[in-house]
């Protein structure tokens, strides 16, 4: 077994832990999956897009023959791309998943035959571990807005000093199990069961708020949950609030071609959409293509990070190429069915990392249980209604690990010298400091700028790294040429 594990890779927990180490990645993943759906503004996709998560993890672990022990979720790096996707309905959201999963089938095939070479010589642990830790503290925002935000609608539901402390119970109730020695369960567990003291908190004070007509404590928001069962006239739902099918994109894609009408949940989003046409084709390509490449670099640091924590080398077993290659085509398989690229989630690497739980057969157990679980309507309603302060303590602890994993990777790096002083600084700060590129791509018919492709802060950091040690290394080459030159001559 690999060094400070519990379950190694191919360990196989007994059934019923497994549904409950199954259902804490599901919690650990849960808040950023529905929250791509969410943003660009179509939510009653959420069970799509679950379903959607499901189903690409596990064409991602057929691809790495079940030797990598993370899950796949809607990406927020194509979050501007698919907002230029969805003028053209579900079918331009499906469009460029194939374009961003091929990328990522190209790259894994060249790979598969001229090596890896190339990319240790393009990302060493001087560019990789910078770019980890970045991964976590750029969520750090998030997690600290979340963590203060209750889920009502009232004038309080930001700044809450009540869902402060719910955040903090939640917090504290994980480090505490997570930390503690006598008993093993709690340490394999610490979400699911910081993740129910944070809402029985929560659940208590917005009791009380509702009793008191104080709007300061209702932290939670149950009116969903009451709308899955009641209808607007007051009569029962009948089945549909019980089990209700997702609306699949690719299914919802084909609707708008035949019919040549966009769905109305997309109009919504966006009122001018339209059926995709040969321009909005281009337009789609070049929205996906150049995020593609650089979300590229992201999954190799998600997988060295990850091979830090199991202490097992993904990039060689099961390989760069397989990864890729689960990836990218998880990935189309994910928007088919959900309405969003999917990626490997950090949440769900960190969740192995605090838990020592990289049973892959979690991983999978994970997967099927989103898959069945988006069919199942009080359900998905009922994971909806977790506070974000609640999840914000979660994440509170899941991307300081992110951070972290990043910064162990530093050791050995020699910092005294100013090649990779520079090169993890440029990563840090443009990184931190929200440094991002906007890529024009179309012009307004007064000349000005219409349309522009963005490229996260994080892709860019990471750009912005490549870039400053490739030419550093190449002048201090240079530099040690001619001083070879010179002792030559010397001589």
């Amino acid at each position: 077994m690999a060094k400070n594990l519990i379950y190694d890779i191919h360990d196989k927990p007994k059934f019923s832990n497994m549904l409950l180490f199954a259902l804490q990645q599901l919690l650990a993943i849960l808040a950023a999956t529905i929250a791509v759906p969410t943003i660009i503004g179509i939510p009653t996709q959420i069970p799509a897009a679950i379903f959607g998560a499901g189903i690409g993890t596990l064409i991602y672990q057929l691809f790495t023959r079940f030797k990598s022990p993370v899950f796949l979720g809607s990406s927020f790096a194509f979050l501007s791309s698919l907002g230029v996707a969805l003028a053209y309905g579900y079918m331009g959201i499906f469009l460029g998943s194939l374009v961003a999963g091929g990328v990522y089938v190209v790259i894994a095939l060249i790979i598969r035959f001229v090596g890896t070479g190339w990319i240790t010589k393009l990302m060493p642990p001087v560019i990789i571990g910078p770019t980890v830790t970045l991964i976590g503290l750029s969520l750090a925002g998030a997690a600290m807005g979340d963590i203060v935000k209750a889920n009502s609608s009232t004038l309080y539901a930001t700044n809450n000093l009540a869902a402060l402390v719910c955040g903090l119970v939640t917090f504290f109730t994980v480090v505490i199990c997570s930390t503690q020695k006598k008993y093993t369960m709690p340490r394999l567990v610490p979400f699911v069961i910081g993740i129910t003291a944070g809402y029985a908190v929560a659940s208590v004070l917005t009791a009380i708020g509702m009793l008191a007509d104080l709007d300061y404590l209702k932290i939670i928001n149950w009116k969903p949950l009451v709308n899955n069962f009641v209808a607007e006239d007051g009569s029962f739902r009948g089945l549909a609030a019980i089990i209700d099918y997702p609306h699949f994109s690719i299914v919802e894609g084909i609707k708008e071609l035949v019919t040549g009408e966009i769905s109305p949940e997309v109009l919504v989003a966006n009122p001018k959409a339209t059926v995709i046409t040969a321009g909005g084709i281009a337009e789609v390509v070049i929205a996906f293509l150049p995020v593609a490449l650089v979300v590229f670099a992201e999954h190799i640091a998600d997988h060295k990070n990850l091979s830090y924590i199991i202490d097992k080398d993904l990039i060689k077993d099961p390989g760069l190429d397989r990864t890729l290659l689960g990836d990218g085509v998880g990935s189309i398989v994910g928007t088919a069915f959900g309405v969003c690229p999917n990626t490997t989630y950090g949440e769900s690497v960190g969740c192995v990392a605090i838990t020592r739980n990289a049973s892959v057969v979690t991983i999978t157990t994970t997967a099927i249980m989103c898959m069945v679980l988006s069919f199942i309507s009080p359900v998905m309603v009922l994971l909806q209604t977790i506070p974000a302060c609640v999840m914000g303590g979660v994440c509170l602890t899941l991307y300081g690990f992110i951070a972290v994993s990043g910064l162990k990777m530093f050791k050995g790096l020699d910092l005294n010298d100013n090649k990779n002083l520079f090169v993890v600084s440029a990563i840090l700060i443009s990184g931190i400091g929200g440094l991002t590129i906007q890529i024009p791509y179309a012009l307004a018919a007064n000349g000005a700028i219409a349309k522009t492709i963005q490229i996260t802060s994080i892709a860019t950091a990471l750009i912005l790294g490549i870039v400053t040690n490739f030419v550093l290394t190449k002048i201090e080459k240079s530099k040690l040429g001619k001083a070879n030159e010179e002792d030559a001559k010397d001589e």
